[in-house]
């Protein structure tokens, strides 16, 4: 309690002393008893009341016991019913929960997992996927300022996300084995990498990555199936120490369109698993041939770095030109490429708008942009003559075409003049730009579409430096070099834009969550949010029909399938109330990840126990686990205190006490004959 308080307390016990001596006391002949009494009575009246005007705070303590948490983490994934071990983990989680000496000593708390974490405890493996990494890492940011033990109960098999075998688990983790532990022989095509696109009679690169568990010599044929016929073949060995092979191939497209293949390893012998010896593909085919041209009147790596990735298709050629005042036929090119734009490109500048022609402009240190804004391109920017380095950030709502994360954010950054960038059209980033590891919503890659008139602008020099970081995270360029080849792919595109733009994938894995995307324009060919979409999808050979209404999500219409069975489907979406409809086509395979395993995954799950100082149980001696913890004396409960702090006022008794005192000393008084 503060000085002051208890000063004003004192006072206001003196004030009452004072109130009730001149009312009793004070020139008052009498001598009797009762004036003490009263006295007494009106004194700690006024003093109380008082107090209750000055509110002093008053801090109560009290004691809480709290236990430890037991975190019980449950695997609730398909592949636990494949290998028809549901029953002895719902068997095993329910002898842990019910435990009375772990209820005495942990408080526990029940999660499933699939592909995420989930507070509850109704457990239905019907997961498609499995994440062991981020369930560990949530539970871990969950009970952070807690000393609370794990238990994992799984198959150890995980299907995406980081690998947990080296998560930094500040709690111990105890792992109990389900599934079969027995080790098979088997052969697995683990995965396949493809371009997404290809062009009519073009070679596109396959590799395809196989996997082999076992300990003898084992001989499989690979081959490539695209309409029931082979594409390619190929006989492979494997044996323990040679586990792996990589298969590469080219393959010619023939067909425009989307074209599907099958790759698929022979079953070996005892082979138990044999639905991973299968796996689906597609490329869709454009017949399609662009020319493109990069006009700059300076030298810089990112030219040599663009012509390299724009003719890694060989349907594409690429034509440099450092001579801007040179005459060249600018009609013979789909594509036009402008670097660092000044005044010396007046003249071409002039005939691209005249011609309502395509183009990309890439800006940097040597733009002019005072010479950029007066052309009204559709953007300005405010720049000043100071450089800014600009670190890549994906937008995720980006609809104008597919583009996949390519590891943008670990791209070193891009450099322009500083300044900030304002659009006058409709546009849409497919980059934003991060300033100094602060994400902002200015754009560093966008595109502009009016009157059939495609523009796309890098807000940035130093594409080169992107091209050599894909090659060291992936010891390949061709992730880069697909990047280049979709941004090229849209603008040298002559078609009309549509006010309707649907985006799905051709292939789906059984039993995952399909997602299709949509983005509706007006009639100016702005984002119109007031429409309603639908989307009709029909199963080919069963022609069952499912209707489902669209989400308006940012900026971006979506919906999602779940459980839809394996086979073709083609899709209908319409704008209701327009006539405007959008049709494609997809394909569900009868592939589960969740049914690749042949057996658990014992060791990943031990090396888990080992790093993080807890042990490895099997799904019989979970008796062990529970005596374990029983006995682990790091566990204990503990003893808080919890410090309240209340004001006087909130004491409602006090008041009645006041109104009994005053009540009692006035009966009194009049009893008495006293006024």
């Amino acid at each position: 309690m503060q000085a002051t308080t208890i000063f004003y307390i004192i006072l206001a016990l003196l004030v009452s002393i004072v109130i009730s001596y001149f009312q009793y006391f004070y020139k008052n002949k009498s001598k009797h008893k009762v004036n003490i009494l009263l006295f007494s009575l009106k004194s700690i009246s006024i003093f109380i009341l008082l107090v209750l005007f000055i509110n002093p705070k008053i801090n109560t303590k009290s004691y809480k016991n709290e236990k430890p948490k037991l975190s019980i983490l449950v695997d609730n994934s398909k592949s636990l019913r494949f290998f028809k071990d549901e029953n002895k983990l719902e068997n095993v989680l329910s002898k842990l929960k019910t435990n009375e000496k772990l209820q005495g000593k942990y408080n526990i708390e029940t999660f499933l997992f699939d592909k995420k974490l989930k507070v509850s405890d109704s457990v239905d493996f019907k997961g498609n996927e499995t994440n062991i990494y981020k369930s560990l890492k949530a539970l871990n940011q969950l009970n952070k300022k807690e000393n609370a033990p794990i238990i994992l109960l799984s198959d150890g098999n995980q299907t995406i996300g980081n690998d947990y075998e080296f998560i930094n688990s500040k709690q111990k983790i105890f792992p109990v084995v389900f599934g079969d532990t027995t080790k098979y022989k088997d052969l697995k095509i683990s995965q396949i990498n493809v371009n997404k696109y290809s062009y009519i009679k073009n070679k596109f690169p396959v590799e395809v990555i196989l996997n082999y568990d076992g300990l003898e010599y084992v001989n499989s044929i690979f081959k490539i199936y695209s309409n029931g016929k082979t594409v390619f073949s190929k006989k492979v060995k494997f044996n323990k120490n040679d586990n792996s092979k990589i298969i590469t191939t080219n393959l010619t497209s023939l067909k425009e369109g989307v074209n599907y293949y099958t790759a698929t390893l022979d079953k070996i012998e005892n082979e138990k698993n044999t639905r991973n010896n299968r796996k689906n593909f597609s490329v869709e085919v454009i017949d399609e041939q662009s020319k493109v041209l990069i006009l700059s009147s300076i030298k810089h790596p990112d030219i040599g770095v663009l012509k390299k990735a724009i003719e890694s298709n060989k349907q594409r050629s690429v034509t440099l030109e450092y001579n801007i005042n040179k005459n060249i036929e600018l009609n013979d090119f789909q594509l036009i490429i402008l670097y660092n734009l000044n005044n010396k490109f007046k003249s071409i500048i002039s005939y691209i708008k005249a011609n309502n022609l395509n183009f990309l402009l890439i800006n940097g240190i040597n733009s002019d942009w005072n010479f950029i804004n007066k052309q009204q391109f559709g953007f300005s920017k405010k720049a000043i003559n100071q450089t800014e380095n600009y670190a890549p950030i994906l937008n995720n709502s980006f609809l104008t075409f597919l583009q996949k994360d390519i590891g943008f954010n670990e791209m070193p950054p891009l450099v322009d003049k500083f300044g900030e960038i304002t659009f006058s059209k409709n546009y849409q980033s497919l980059l934003f730009q991060n300033i100094n590891g602060l994400n902002t919503e200015q754009p560093l890659i966008s595109f502009l579409e009016e009157n059939n008139q495609k523009i796309g602008v890098i807000f940035g020099e130093g594409l080169w430096k992107w091209r050599a970081s894909n090659y060291l995270l992936n010891n390949s360029f061709t992730e880069f070099d697909q990047f280049i080849g979709n941004i090229v792919q849209y603008l040298s595109s002559q078609k009309k834009r549509a006010r309707l733009d649907v985006n799905s994938e051709n292939l789906y894995p059984a039993n995952s969550l399909v997602n299709i995307t949509a983005f509706y324009t007006d009639k100016n060919y702005k984002f119109d949010a007031r429409a309603a979409l639908e989307i009709i999808i029909t199963n080919k050979e069963t022609k069952k029909n499912t209707k489902l209404p669209f989400s308006l999500i940012n900026n971006s219409y979506q919906v999602s399938f779940e459980d839809l069975e394996s086979g073709d489907y083609t899709y209908k979406v319409s704008v209701l109330g327009q006539k405007i409809n959008k049709y494609g086509s997809f394909k569900i395979t009868d592939y589960e990840v969740e049914e690749q395993f042949t057996s658990a995954n014992v060791k990943k799950l031990e090396k888990l126990a080992k790093k993080t100082g807890g042990n490895l149980y099997h799904k019989n001696n979970h008796q062990q686990l529970i005596n374990d913890l029983l006995n682990d004396s790091s566990y204990f409960t503990t003893q808080k205190s919890i410090v309240k702090e209340q004001n006087l006022v909130d004491w409602k008794w006090i008041l009645l006490l006041v109104v009994i005192l005053f009540t009692s000393e006035w009966f009194i008084r009049k009893y008495f004959g006293k006024i």
